[in-house]
């Protein structure tokens, strides 16, 4: 009998789950599909934001849009147009209930358990597709996944579900620690983006003296991106703007010196403060 067995709604950044069904089977194949979510819980990131995981008996298809992805679980011979028209009434009806600022803030694992309620209803409806039919027009999901046919994740490229590496896996090392090129810094505070708009004032103000605009945007891309060695590199790169503006004394009165050495002392402070997330936990999705 092709049905839905269970869905979850996970934070795309991180992969905290916000909100998931709690009727899972018992049997071996269901157990071993619960960890295929936890992988792809942690790959959301990179991946495209429709997704089909073929696992024999069973099939994963996810969706996100803003930060968030809705995932399913289902029988292999449960149709397509079926699995993503219900993944896009649980994202419909979860973005119309919780705004961004909540599901960004959130820090509790499955703290819109109340979620599932509307989880539970929508499933049993989806899984009684006679019922179904005459409630809700399929055609426009129908073409858009025709035009637009969900990614097929190889099962190679995820790995086993004992924990192997995937292809387009993070790259872990030791115990745990992320790879730089792949870290992701915390989200932007409003004096973060305040700070980032004066050190571009402040670049574009010094366009005309050349190299002296260089520290102004080298300072925007740490407050940015994350590199190694980063708050060593923004205090050596203050302390270039230190240096820049005592060359320019006699060409600046005091107060435009004063405007570009407080800006730079402020981007550096909220490059120190803006630090790199840590590894996602292994949360039980």
């Amino acid at each position: 009998m092709s049905m839905i067995l269970s869905a979850s709604v996970i934070r795309v950044r991180d992969g905290l789950p916000l909100s998931a069904s709690t009727d899972y089977e018992q049997s071996t194949g269901m157990q071993e599909c619960r960890k295929y979510f936890k992988m792809l819980s942690k790959k959301l990131a990179q991946l495209p934001d429709r997704c089909t995981l073929k696992t024999g008996r069973y099939n994963i298809n996810f969706i996100s849009s803003l930060g968030v992805s809705y995932m399913m679980l289902c029988t292999e011979n449960y149709p397509n147009v079926l699995a993503f028209s219900f993944l896009d009434e649980l994202q419909k009806e979860f973005i119309t209930t919780y705004n961004m600022m909540k599901t960004n803030t959130a820090v509790r694992p499955y703290c819109f358990i109340e979620f599932d309620n509307f989880i539970q209803r929508t499933k049993q409806r989806y899984n009684n597709p006679r019922s179904l039919s005459t409630k809700i027009n399929l055609s426009d999901m129908q073409m858009e996944i025709k035009l637009r046919p969900p990614y097929q994740i190889p099962m190679c490229e995820l790995g086993s579900a004992n924990g192997v590496t995937s292809a387009f896996s993070v790259d872990y090392k030791g115990a745990g620690k992320i790879s730089s090129a792949h870290q992701r810094l915390e989200p932007a505070t409003l004096s973060g983006i305040v700070a980032f708009i004066l050190s571009l004032l402040c670049g574009a103000l010094n366009l005309i003296r050349g190299f002296h605009a260089i520290e102004s945007l080298l300072q925007c891309y740490l407050l940015v991106y994350y590199t190694g060695w980063r708050n060593v590199k923004s205090f050596l790169t203050f302390g270039l703007i230190c240096l820049c503006n005592m060359y320019l004394y006699e060409l600046r009165n005091l107060w435009q010196l004063f405007f570009h050495v407080t800006v730079g002392a402020f981007v550096t402070l909220q490059i120190w403060l803006r630090q790199a997330q840590s590894k996602a936990p292994d949360y039980d999705v």
